[in-house]
């Protein structure tokens, strides 16, 4: 390991790599950190040394911690790799497509004793972290359940993006990219983290309803209810045909009162909050081990039985034709689901599957 500021680098530096890219390079401002590579099949230049693959990097320079921002079946070989090479790693989510690998994983970091941090933000909000303590103190009574709602647009551009994108599998070998499991993942495991269910061993049971209005494999409208082994029940419905892009909202359902989460923007019920950096608080954690990680592997768990559900769940089931309504021409044609908004929150409210509630997309025929 470097002595000084600690050395770091980008693997995937498209999408939203160059985010990571800019958040190092603002580290690197103000004295914390030093970019001293990127990796990325295709070329890229930021400032810094790029190279072909994590491997060529990692031979040709020290580094102290590597962000992974690649193809989800990726996940697990390239975090393998930097951190038997030494490095800690901030993995983004989800950390990985099955719980087979969510285990070998794991393994790794025990075995090499680095760390390895995941990418979902919003369990460093302060709104996330104040709800969980509410939660905990009783402020909302006896909790009845909780319910996360995802209503948003992605065109076909979104899909067209990359060989994976819109997969369960690519080339034999597990992806699951779909709308629960990757652009809305961060409901799924707040919800978790609130409960206070982030193992695995904290999920009793977690039933599948997935569908898609897109002509992909994976699902883009779908209820799954989770029950965890506390006894509470948390039901996901989201969408990525709906009418327009909305943020995504958690609801805890107490016998006193309800408080809504907006993680995406920081905000609980009325109020606004600050969110931690996640690579800083990484970078915190490698100076003093005394420092907790936000989101350590092995609190993903509980979030990768949900994968691993919808993994081994059947394929989501095809929207009919005339429930649809498509928009926009080219790279910008979308789906709309008819009246999907309204779909979401019956179940949200009930706590109930879209087929239970017999959503016309269920019945159909």
């Amino acid at each position: 390991m470097s002595i000084g500021r600690p050395r770091v680098a980008v693997a995937g530096v498209h999408g939203h790599g160059a985010r990571h890219v800019d958040n190092v390079l603002r580290l690197a401002g103000a004295g914390q950190a030093e970019l001293v590579g990127v990796a990325d099949p295709r070329p890229a230049d930021l400032g810094a040394p790029a190279y072909g693959s994590l491997q060529e990097l990692l031979e040709a320079t020290d580094v102290d911690v590597v962000i992974i921002s690649t193809p989800i079946q990726t996940h697990v070989p390239l975090a393998t790799l930097a951190l038997r090479t030494g490095a800690d790693v901030l993995l983004e989510k989800p950390p990985t497509a099955s719980l087979a690998e969510f285990e070998e994983l794991l393994k790794v970091v025990d075995e090499t004793g680095r760390a390895c941090q995941v990418g979902f933000q919003a369990q460093a909000s302060e709104a996330t972290l104040t709800l969980r303590s509410m939660m905990s103190a009783g402020d909302l009574g006896e909790i009845r359940g909780i319910s996360a709602t995802g209503k948003w647009v992605r065109t076909a551009k979104y899909f067209d993006r990359a060989r994976w994108a819109g997969r369960r599998t690519l080339d034999g070998v597990p992806v699951v990219d779909g709308a629960v499991t990757n652009p809305l993942a961060h409901a799924t495991a707040a919800a978790l983290l609130l409960d206070g269910s982030t193992s695995v061993d904290d999920i009793s049971r977690v039933e599948t309803d997935l569908y898609r209005a897109n002509p992909i494999e994976s699902d883009d409208t779908s209820t799954v209810r989770i029950t965890t082994t506390r006894g509470t029940t948390i039901l996901v419905a989201v969408t990525l045909c709906a009418t327009e892009h909305l943020e995504p909202e958690l609801v805890v359902h107490g016998s006193k009162r309800e408080a809504a989460l907006r993680y995406a923007t920081d905000e609980l019920d009325d109020a606004k909050y600050d969110r931690a950096d996640l690579l800083e608080n990484l970078l915190a954690h490698r100076a003093d081990r005394g420092v907790p990680l936000f989101c350590p592997l092995v609190a993903t768990g509980g979030f990768t039985r949900v994968v691993e559900a919808i993994r081994t769940a059947a394929d989501p089931a095809e929207i009919p034709a005339d429930l649809v309504q498509w928009e926009g021409e080219g790279p910008d044609r979308r789906p709309i689901v008819r009246d999907v908004e309204a779909w979401i929150d019956r179940a949200a409210a009930q706590r109930q599957l879209f087929s239970e509630l017999r959503a016309p997309w269920t019945t159909h025929g």
